[in-house]
């Protein structure tokens, strides 16, 4: 199995060929690469059932054994400094690994009828291939700093799915909204991990917890409120994106630094707590099917932060994967209905 582990590196990268081709095709062969729309939607779901094949075959030694992997690359720039690059398997990411491509390609095959007629057909493979991608190095990053750069690219993929009709005002002001909020919680993140650097010494999450333990445990001169700081830093870049499952995955991979501090957990217990309510309340008020159902997604994400602030790791992972398949599938089921409608109140309801 150790001989599997060596290719899951390519992971994240299967799916990146799409947009990258995609970009080339409409610059160079417009009338071409149109034609064969069929075809990149295909190759789409195809690379992402060869990742989910991968990503099932990964995961049976984990459930046997909990197995831990990681592979790293260094790049030294100095004696005094080098940058680790690598992947790390384990119990976590082979379940976002699963939930991710699984995910994914009920959405491909869904879009590929339902988008047949839109304009944009080849632009949304596209951008949902490399949201994939994304998502896929987010939970195989074995450092903050791969975290930190799958993390932007995740950012940038949401704001231009959201804005993926932006000539609609509505759509054009909420991937507005989305950046902005975005960016103040990158900016937290980005604060959290040179903080923790600066203390620690180390990106990668085996040293970092280690070491961070070891501060917390013996008080070795550390400034705890400094250090509480630079957690709750990362929390708010969490935070964030509670929208989606990338906000819940860095939580629960940096758990061993939130255990550790009572108050941060919580905070995040609390925050739990306000997020259910309001999105609950916020479901109950909308007219349009798919904002209730975002803000009822973002209700029950808040459910699975309550259970990461108790120290439930184990049912919060549950919930996370429950709530998305259901969710995806209500999702779904919501655009088929507007589909219906569109003989009624049209193809673009303003």
């Amino acid at each position: 199995m150790e001989h599997t582990y060596q290719y899951a590196w390519i992971i994240p990268f299967l799916p990146l060929p799409i947009p990258m081709l995609l970009g080339v095709g409409l610059l160079l062969f417009p009338t071409a690469t149109k034609n064969l729309r069929r075809m990149w939607s295909f190759t789409s779901v195809l690379l992402l059932s060869i990742v989910m094949t991968f990503s099932v075959n990964l995961s049976i030694p984990q459930i046997n054994s909990s197995s831990v992997y990681q592979y790293v690359w260094s790049w030294t720039i100095n004696n005094d400094f080098s940058l680790e690059f690598g992947y790390l398997i384990d119990p976590l990411t082979s379940i976002m690994s699963i939930l991710i491509t699984t995910v994914g390609i009920m959405v491909l095959i869904y879009s590929d009828n339902y988008m047949s007629h839109d304009q944009g057909y080849l632009r949304f493979f596209a951008y949902m291939s490399f949201f994939n991608a994304s998502m896929l190095g987010l939970v195989t990053s074995s450092n903050l700093i791969q975290i930190y750069i799958f993390w932007e690219l995740v950012g940038m993929c949401s704001y231009l799915l959201i804005g993926f009709w932006f000539t609609r005002p509505i759509a054009a002001n909420a991937c507005q909204k989305a950046f902005v909020t975005n960016r103040v919680g990158d900016f937290g993140l980005l604060l959290g991990i040179l903080g923790l650097y600066w203390i620690t010494g180390s990106f990668e999450f085996r040293d970092l917890f280690e070491i961070f333990n070891n501060l917390i445990y013996n008080n070795n001169g550390t400034n705890f409120l400094f250090v509480s700081l630079c957690v709750l830093f990362l929390f708010v870049g969490a935070y964030s994106y509670t929208m989606v499952a990338a906000g819940i995955f860095l939580v629960a991979r940096l758990f061993p630094l939130f255990i550790v501090i009572p108050y941060i957990m919580n905070l995040i217990s609390l925050i739990g707590i306000i997020t259910i309510l309001l999105g609950a309340t916020l479901a109950l008020a909308q007219k349009d099917i798919k904002r209730s159902l975002a803000y009822s997604t973002m209700s029950q994400l808040g459910y699975t932060m309550l259970a990461l602030g108790m120290g439930s790791y184990r049912a919060a992972l549950f919930h996370l994967i429950t709530h998305a398949y259901s969710k995806a599938l209500l999702f779904l089921g919501s655009g088929s209905i507007i589909h219906s409608m569109e003989a009624i109140v049209g193809y673009s309801p303003r």
